[in-house]
């Protein structure tokens, strides 16, 4: 077998389906350790990015949070599983915060975003807040002291 080819962006398709083309940075995380949470994070207006997120190695289960205060989906969340083997790709939109933990050894995740990283700009919400009450599909065994230490979801200062 000569391996196989992947079209991971197209700036038509996305323009076609009015969503944002512009990706400002390209980031790329490897863990090492299964259990392992990066997350809840998300970048304050005006700095509010779209994500474009990509597992190329391994599998993650990968989660996002809708903190728009006036959508109807305000507050709830939504998991899928990325993996190399099933070549899915969760568009991350503005307004919403983003995390996943690892399911296997050694993930290494793509991040195609719109909007450079801003560290003033940066927000985070507990993975495990109870406001929010995420049910992660594995135990989570590690985490960053950043990641660990979120605050508690508090409506007014999501957007701040």
């Amino acid at each position: 077998s000569r391996g196989w080819f992947a079209r991971v962006y197209c700036e038509r398709e996305f323009e076609a389906a009015g969503l944002t083309t512009r990706v400002a940075q390209t980031n790329m995380s490897l863990t090492k350790q299964r259990g392992t949470l990066r997350g809840m994070h998300y970048q304050a207006a005006p700095y509010a990015e779209d994500k474009l997120v990509r597992c190329v190695q391994g599998a993650i289960w990968d989660c996002i949070v809708d903190l728009r205060a006036d959508s109807p989906t305000y507050r709830k969340w939504i998991g899928v599983e990325l993996s190399d083997a099933n070549g899915r790709m969760l568009l991350v939109p503005k307004g919403f915060a983003h995390g996943f933990v690892t399911l296997t050894e050694d993930c290494a995740v793509t991040y195609q975003v719109s909007e450079f990283y801003t560290p003033q700009a940066e927000r985070g919400l507990r993975w495990n807040d109870p406001a929010i009450g995420i049910r992660w599909p594995v135990p989570v065994e590690d985490m960053s002291d950043k990641d660990r230490n979120w605050p508690d979801f508090v409506a007014e200062e999501v957007q701040r």
